[in-house]
């Protein structure tokens, strides 16, 4: 199976990379447009800021590339964020898969910090790609921003307000946790993703 991990200008790419060797998958790190295209699946990681790598993106043409594929494709944390409509992080429009604005974290309290960072629950799961996964399993997280609770949600946490974990739309998956991040439970998420890929070659 060909796995594509989209390369641009985001941090924690290779740490996906990582995580998919620890499953047996060599993936192709890549931005050629052709190469992503015909892959059996898509992977659109990073970190980073959304301005700035929206700008990279377009500038790359790689973002008509990710609105048009239709095989299986998971973002991951920024990725996820970009695959929504708007970013309040630089003001900026983004790819617009996800009909949803991406919003800052306002904490009510000091006992809020900000970014979310680190080890946190999954709960109200609802999709194959956490087949497996039990109610309450600890995933690692690290945004400042967070994707509101809406009809393509397919997992919630709650830190300050409930928000989305994880999204679906189609062929389109998304998590704002880093699987490749989470043991386990990240490794079983992201085996899951490509066994979904696999039933759709």
């Amino acid at each position: 199976m060909k796995v594509a991990v989209i390369k641009y200008n985001a941090g924690n790419i290779y740490s996906v990379v990582h995580g998919l060797n620890r499953l047996g998958i060599e993936p192709n790190v890549t931005d050629s447009i052709e190469e992503i295209q015909y892959s059996d699946c898509v992977i659109f990681p990073g970190q980073g800021e959304a301005s700035k790598t929206m700008n990279y993106l377009t500038s790359h043409k790689l973002d008509t590339v990710i609105k048009g594929l239709k095989q299986p494709v998971l973002g991951i944390c920024i990725g996820m964020q970009l695959m929504c409509s708007h970013s309040e992080e630089g003001n900026t429009t983004c790819l617009d898969i996800f009909d949803i604005p991406v919003k800052r974290f306002i904490p009510p309290k000091r006992s809020f910090k900000i970014p979310h960072m680190g080890w946190d629950t999954l709960n109200e799961m609802e999709s194959p790609l956490f087949a497996n996964i039990k109610e309450n399993s600890y995933v690692y997280f690290i945004h400042s921003y967070y994707v509101p609770v809406n009809k393509y949600t397919i997992a919630q946490n709650d830190y300050i307000l409930p928000f989305s974990a994880a999204l679906h739309k189609d062929n389109f998956y998304a998590t704002q946790f880093h699987p490749e991040k989470s043991g386990k439970i990240g490794e079983h998420i992201l085996q899951n993703f490509l066994d979904i890929a696999k039933e759709q070659c």
